[in-house]
């Protein structure tokens, strides 16, 4: 008996596919007369002729096409080698919200820190974000092409490209008139500024953003290394935080020295305050021992460092306390001598131990 129509449907959720094409591969043959039946959360695209023709909305709907029965099955095998003449496809299209999406940066956004350590800093995020399909069948035009099935992790790195880009340039602008620790205190208005800045991206392929949120955002643990890595640090710089990063070391260390790093100050501040104490370095000849002394957070002597020095002198170098540096000397992190009850610390010693 010749097929008179048929019956054109997806009973599936669609929880992680968005498209659902029907038939999945090849040209469909469907008849005067078929029946699309839509379920709630859906929309189905017609195609005749490789052109989109209607949308469907949830409910039964019929179709029409160029396909007469009996008269195709007449003629089909011998005019189109058992093809239809006439080919059509449904594409299901999911219209619910694909929530909980992850992204996070993979690299650090680099952004202005002005009048705190370098000037710059690397911050790291992640969080989530939801979409929803707002026009099926640009969508179908735009992405999907006549893939078969197309599931929300086909799309998933697209998205999240976007996403970081548009926060990368919100980054960028924001921290032109806030500090570091100023914009991990602008979540809502961060995630805000997101969703407006991708209305157009999103909006070209047939979506919407519904919703994005910063679940965290902070400053990169390995800022000194990505930075020279990005080409923003050159030798000299790296070389004082790689100083600072065997200060921090120096306070983990469970025999002593502890206190070194906590007279320093730990965190962002601490790539300004080695960056500053070790200026000097580069001042002609050495003074003596004698060279004039200031307090912790003053500045260093002019004349650079000298030969030999009292823990007091060396203390002034790196803008700690003299108690900061008689504990690392004796955890062993800092080589001095002991003449009777003072020790004296040459320049060779500190600087090996600014090397790390």
């Amino acid at each position: 008996m010749a097929r008179v129509f048929d019956v054109i449907e997806y009973p599936n959720e669609m929880r992680d596919e968005i498209v659902r094409r029907f038939p999945e591969t090849g040209p469909g043959n469907f008849r005067v007369g078929s029946q699309v039946i839509v379920r709630e959360a859906q929309t189905a695209v017609f195609f005749r002729d490789g052109n989109a023709l209607d949308t469907f909305g949830p409910g039964r709907h019929t179709i029409v096409t160029y396909n007469i029965p009996l008269v195709v099955d007449a003629i089909g095998k011998a005019l189109f080698n058992e093809r239809t003449p006439f080919p059509a496809e449904v594409y299901f299209v999911s219209m619910r919200e694909f929530v909980d999406k992850k992204w996070g940066t993979p690299q650090p956004i680099i952004v202005r820190n002005p009048n705190m350590g370098l000037g710059v800093a690397l911050l790291q995020g992640f969080g989530t974000y939801s979409f929803q399909i707002k026009d099926p069948q640009q969508f179908v035009n735009q992405v999907v092409g006549a893939q078969g099935v197309f599931r929300t992790a086909d799309i998933e790195n697209r998205l999240r490209s976007m996403l970081l880009s548009r926060l990368q340039d919100l980054l960028g602008e924001t921290a032109a008139a806030h500090s570091v620790p100023e914009l991990i205190g602008l979540t809502d208005e961060l995630s805000a500024g997101v969703r407006a800045k991708t209305l157009d991206d999103f909006g070209a392929l047939g979506l919407t953003l519904k919703t994005f949120y910063i679940e965290n955002l902070k400053p990169s643990t390995r800022s000194a290394e990505e930075l020279r890595a990005m080409g923003m640090l050159d030798m000299q710089t790296y070389t004082q935080l790689q100083a600072a990063d065997a200060l921090r070391d120096a306070a983990q260390n469970p025999a002593g020295g502890a206190g070194l790093t906590a007279g320093i100050g730990a965190g962002i501040g601490v790539g300004n305050v080695i960056s500053e104490s070790l200026r000097g370095m580069g001042g002609a000849g050495a003074a003596g021992a004698g060279a004039p002394q200031t307090p912790p957070g003053g500045t260093p002597p002019a004349a650079g460092i000298p030969d030999v020095m009292t823990p007091s002198e060396a203390a002034n170098i790196l803008r700690v306390s003299e108690e900061d540096v008689v504990a690392a000397i004796e955890a062993g992190d800092l080589k001095a001598r002991k003449l009777g009850k003072a020790y004296r610390i040459s320049k060779q010693a500190l600087e090996e131990f600014l090397a790390g």
